[in-house]
């Protein structure tokens, strides 16, 4: 009798409603038919949806959700939504409110079942959304090539289902000091926000030390209010606003000459909206590489035209670098892979598209053009160009490749560094010096190219030799291609981050060289990100 009642109260429970009224007391039969009803209702709900469905069958449809027992994982699903916000992502597309509104109207078995069925879908949308990001990269831009891990559907609510659900959902954002130092910049940038911005916009095209007026009273104001510089009622542009305008370019990636030209001044007139819209992508990015980085790494920023070899955290070696050009077929794709050598001595052999699309033409004109490389039959031997007749092909059926031998005027320069990929991007050095000295760098054909090569090698090798530069000069003087494999293969991250805060909790940006944020933000606006009301 005892175990009767046991078994009564708990059916009771069980279909206790979400806003926590609880069911009239029934007979067992009563209870049972309850129990029958939601467990139909929530099998009728998810019958079109395999992993809802592979989900509760293998609990035999019992809620997670909707009944009094279902309390504390409720309570953290709603808080959680109500939350989103705090992470970038679109609160009205799990729209906590109006859950809640829905499951104190679920006054039914059938009603309640198909509560929680919806519970169960915003719950996977809003876990998907902050594990793995909004968007789909691939969808929003074909350069952003990067693998984003998706979780499984039903085995996500398992693991909710038996977890401490308000721990299991703090859990879900990436835990990277990276992510959360984003979070506080966002935070930071709201609260600028609410409060205005930054003030009027520097009129003036450029503004140089010794000027004065009123164009470098907005700018000393602007630079107060950033941040950059203290307080201070000078009108002429003074040594310690010079300063201040290079800690800004510092900081926002420009020539730090203190000076603030067209470029500063533009970057210096970008609004409080803009920076937080950059801090917004920059969060989807790393939600989309939600997994902490290897402890040694090689790390390429596009927008920040620089590599790094990163250790526990901290650059162990930093270099300028030149990447693609913002066109369609040359802009440098983001992805992983890992660096296993590098070839000192390369010979460069000539990308298809590069053959066909820039010196058939060439040579066609002038049989000689580009006489520094060599034609290359199918057999692999030279063939001499006197022997062909290259008015006699087109893109499609010119059958000869181009290499170019080893040499300081290659266009690999003297060594390239082999992470081999399907998108047959690498870093290398290059003969051509004079573009690491611009402010952007885009100009390649995709490939990135390194200001330091050999002290990169240097930096690779010093795992494995004792004496990394005398080791690699050694190969270089034999003028002969020469593989050197790394017993240590690297990780190489090639990103794309107009935004970041370093650890020092200073926060930098850098110019959408490849227009990508913005088109990833327009994505997260469609799905329901918004900045608010926009101040300058």
């Amino acid at each position: 009798m005892t175990t009767d009642l046991n078994r009564r109260t708990t059916l009771r429970m069980m279909l206790a409603g979400a806003a926590g009224a609880v069911l009239p007391v029934f007979g067992a039969g009563r209870a049972d038919a309850a129990v029958t009803a939601l467990k139909q209702s929530i099998a009728e709900a998810v019958a079109n949806d395999k992993d809802l469905a592979a989900f509760y069958r293998g609990r035999n449809f019992k809620p997670i959700f909707v009944t009094n027992a279902d309390g504390r994982r409720r309570g953290a699903l709603l808080k959680a939504f109500a939350k989103a916000g705090d992470h970038g992502l679109p609160a009205s597309r799990y729209d906590a409110n109006g859950l809640k509104q829905m499951m104190k109207a679920a006054k039914n078995p059938k009603a309640r079942g198909k509560v929680e069925v919806e519970a169960a879908k915003r719950f996977l949308s809003y876990a998907d959304d902050l594990r793995s990001g909004i968007v789909d990269p691939r969808r929003v831009d074909g350069g952003m090539v990067m693998q984003v891990a998706r979780y499984d559907r039903a085995a996500t609510l398992e693991a909710f289902s038996k977890s401490n659900p308000q721990g299991f959902m703090k859990k879900l954002a990436p835990r990277t000091p990276e992510y959360v130092r984003l979070q506080k910049e966002k935070l930071r940038l709201e609260k600028l926000l609410a409060k205005g911005g930054w003030g009027d916009k520097a009129q003036a095209k450029s503004l140089k030390p010794g000027a004065s007026g009123g164009a470098v009273v907005q700018l000393r104001n602007r630079l107060i209010r950033m941040g950059f510089l203290r307080k201070t009622a000078t009108q002429t542009y003074d040594a310690n606003i010079q300063s201040a305008v290079q800690q800004f370019q510092i900081a926002h990636g420009l020539a730090a000459d203190g000076v603030a030209g067209p470029g500063t001044i533009s970057e210096i007139n970008k609004g409080v909206a803009d920076r937080l819209q950059q801090v917004l992508v920059a969060m989807e990015r790393r939600r989309w590489n939600n997994r902490p980085l290897e402890k040694k790494h090689v790390w390429v920023n596009i927008p920040d035209f620089h590599v790094d070899i990163m250790q526990n955290g901290k650059s162990t070696f930093r270099s300028r670098v030149v990447v693609g050009k913002n066109t369609s077929d040359r802009r440098t794709p983001e992805f992983s892979d890992t660096m296993e050598f590098m070839v000192v001595n390369p010979s460069w052999y000539v990308p298809r598209s590069i053959v066909t699309k820039e010196y058939l033409p060439m040579m066609k004109r002038n049989p000689n053009a580009q006489g520094q490389l060599q034609i290359i039959g199918s057999n692999g031997r030279p063939v001499p160009r006197s022997a062909i007749n290259f008015n006699a092909y087109n893109a499609k059926n010119f059958p000869f490749a181009m290499k170019q031998p080893p040499s300081r005027g290659n266009a690999l320069g003297l060594v390239k560094f082999m992470f081999p990929n399907k998108y047959n991007i690498y870093l290398h050095d290059t003969p051509s010096k004079s573009l690491f000295g611009r402010e952007v760098r885009a100009f390649s054909h995709g490939c990135v190219r390194v200001h330091k090569p050999f002290e990169f090698a240097y930096a690779l090798l010093q795992p494995q030799q004792t004496d990394p530069k005398n080791y690699f000069q050694g190969i270089l003087a034999t003028r002969a291609e020469r593989r050197v494999d790394l017993k240590q293969p690297l990780p190489v991250h090639i990103a794309y981050y107009t935004a970041w805060v370093d650890a020092k909790g200073r926060p930098n940006y850098r110019r959408d060289v490849y227009n990508r944020d913005a088109r990833i933000f327009a994505a997260l606006n469609k799905a329901g990100v918004s900045l608010g009301p926009v101040q300058s």
